[in-house]
């Protein structure tokens, strides 16, 4: 009962900046936290950033310093702010939201870095 739509990537040069964004609905009191997972071709889905409900936030060794995980209550939204962006940060990215029971997954939003 938890609808996740993913929207902000695109094509970006090596060095430069996308904001993904996470637009959350449904069933949201349920939720314990919210990550942003990436997968790249021929590679494993792997968690990039993670938030909880109460604001604590957990990066991948690849992003961290670079990638920036934030939400808005109040537009019901989760962010991934990536700067410094490199070839290898080229993937499908999606959103995650887990609750006690389930977890919802958003189609993913395709991020390509170029040299």
């Amino acid at each position: 009962q938890v609808q996740l739509v993913e929207s902000g990537g695109g094509l970006v040069q090596a060095g430069g900046s996308l904001r993904l964004s996470c637009a959350v609905s449904g069933s949201i009191f349920s939720i314990n936290g919210m990550g942003w997972y990436r997968q790249a071709p021929g590679k494993q889905r792997e968690l990039v950033a993670a938030i909880t409900r109460g604001g604590t936030t957990d990066y991948a060794d690849s992003v961290k310093g670079r990638f920036t995980i934030s939400r808005d209550n109040a537009k019901n939204t989760v962010y991934l702010q990536m700067n410094s962006l490199k070839p290898e940060d080229t993937a499908v990215y999606y959103c995650n939201a887990y609750t006690n029971r389930y977890n919802s997954w958003g189609q993913g939003t395709q991020v390509t870095v170029s040299s």
